[in-house]
């Protein structure tokens, strides 16, 4: 259980989002590098120690405090959901914004590298606050090369009376349905649906010589009564465990707006069945939310103990990017258990602050315990981390090392990799020309940290932070850019606080 949890122009036509997105990478001092890591269930060696056989990192800190320590993350739920709301006239709620969801909701072109682990990028730049810097640790994996394994997909549908409202079960049918044209013969699916109750209405089944029938079987759904969500949950880990296929990739995709109200209505009633299957089975569990009103941290919670992660869609457009772009490429693992250390160097940082990640966090001493949960990461993600560093006054050399664990999802051996930033990397102003994809992510962190009350060093005012996203977005030409843009504008117009913090 997890406890702690350059572009110019022409470049960054490429920034897209996650569900279909990517931007590009800033100049940054950073260097890797690779090496193995003890055995699995070996006694986990001190938080800050460099792997067995890895040449000890200069001036690296020995302070607890001076580490940060999360599971990596891919969910972009959030940000979808946030985005929702203010189209609808209503700020979200403080408690589901979660800044570290808008920022991977961006996917900078991170170098990637020629294997399938991680690359690690660390780069920044100076904030508008005195002292202050941005940090931006990225870790990037290779895309699919179109050979992944068989999937095995257990679809858990919520047919119950709250997903009649428009843009429901209407988008979950359609999204199903694009999704059986784009799976392979040799694919397996299943589907369960639940309302009072769990149904299995098509047990799992060869993808070949049955799209017709699962078709069918997903035209037919239609909506029913109360929301059972733990019935759903629980029936669809057992339909995966009886059709688990050795060698696949199987995983369990809740499709629903997660406002349960029968049964079990507290997520970690739920947990402890996903949990047990995901250890035995190798079972994880992708959230797609949909509605108006939505359940996003009941849904986060179960993605997160299922190892697997959330997404949010509410117009054709975006449930097309997510079951036809983004779903049959990543149901290829290429990390479990993934987990990020940043070790901060006590002789240049005086405090340093990660932007999101709280529910997130591990325990510093829990980075290399491979029984402590991290997450699951598959072909083409990019996982980024932004933190506020305040530098000392004059003083030079190394500022951060960050380092990725993750187990081969086949193997469960573990692996790490790491990579540096000095503070030479850290010399340009943030809004200065070249920055365009760490200027990106630094408006998708500060949007979301004031719309949860926060107060980022160097954070602009709202139409300042829009005004700058919309340029972005010129250069970019970037739909997904502009939709940021109007979205922190949307923001400002409902009133919320626009007064920069002072550093």
């Amino acid at each position: 259980m997890l406890m702690k949890r350059r572009i110019g122009a022409g470049l960054l036509a490429g920034v897209l989002l996650l569900t279909g997105c990517s931007a590009g990478s800033d100049r940054g001092a950073t260097r890797s590098s690779d090496h193995g890591a003890p055995d699995r269930g070996a006694p986990p060696p001190p938080a800050a120690s460099p792997a067995p056989g890895a040449p000890e990192t200069p001036g690296a800190p020995e302070a607890p405090d001076r580490l940060s320590t999360f599971a990596l993350d891919v969910d972009t739920a959030s940000y979808g959901y946030a985005r929702r709301a203010l189209a609808e006239g209503r700020l979200p709620d403080p408690a589901d914004v979660r800044p570290e969801e808008f920022v991977n909701s961006f996917k900078p072109d991170y170098p990637r590298p020629k294997d399938n682990g991680f690359s690690v990028t660390v780069d920044g730049a100076r904030s508008d606050a005195a002292g202050w810097s941005l940090v931006r640790v990225g870790l990037a994996t290779r895309p699919s090369d179109g050979e992944r394994p068989p999937a095995a997909l257990t679809f858990v549908v919520d047919v119950s009376g709250s997903m009649a409202e428009p843009g429901r079960l209407d988008l979950v049918k359609e999204s199903l349905g694009l999704l059986a044209d784009r799976l392979r013969d040799d694919d397996s699916v299943a589907l369960v649906t639940f309302s009072s109750e769990a149904e299995t209405v098509l047990p799992m089944t060869r993808v070949g010589g049955n799209r017709e029938r699962f078709h069918d079987v997903v035209d037919a759904l239609a909506t029913s009564s109360s929301t059972n969500v733990e019935a759903g949950v629980r029936t669809g880990y057992d339909v995966a465990v009886e059709g688990h296929r050795k060698g696949a990739t199987n995983r369990v995709v809740l499709l629903s707006d997660a406002l349960a109200n029968t049964g079990d209505t507290e997520a970690e009633g739920i947990l402890e069945r996903i949990d047990t299957e995901r250890r035995r089975y190798g079972i994880t569990l992708f959230g797609v939310g949909v509605g108006s009103e939505y359940g996003d941290a009941f849904m986060e919670k179960l993605a997160d103990k299922g190892d697997g992660s959330t997404t949010y869609v509410s117009t054709p457009g975006q449930a097309r990017k997510v079951f036809v772009d983004q779903l049959p490429a990543h149901v290829e693992l290429r990390a479990r258990d993934a987990k990020a250390q940043v070790a901060f160097d006590a002789k240049t940082v005086e405090s340093f602050r990660l932007i999101g990640y709280e529910n997130r966090e591990v325990a510093d001493e829990d980075f290399r315990d491979d029984r402590v949960d991290g997450g699951e990461v598959g072909a083409g993600h990019t996982v980024t981390a932004l933190y506020a560093v305040k530098l000392r006054p004059g003083k030079s050399g190394r500022v951060a090392t960050a380092t990725v664990r993750w187990l081969d999802p086949a193997t469960r051996t573990p692996h790490e990799r790491s990579g540096t930033a000095d503070t030479s990397a850290l010399t340009a102003p943030i809004w200065g020309d070249g920055h365009d994809s760490l200027q990106l992510t630094a408006i998708a962190a500060y949007f979301a940290d004031r719309l949860r009350g926060g107060s980022m060093p160097g954070a602009p005012a709202l139409s300042s932070l829009a005004a700058r996203a919309g340029a972005l977005a010129e250069r970019a030409r970037s739909a997904s850019v502009r939709e940021l843009a109007e979205a922190i504008r949307r923001a400002d117009g409902l009133g919320e606080s626009t007064d920069p913090y002072a550093g």
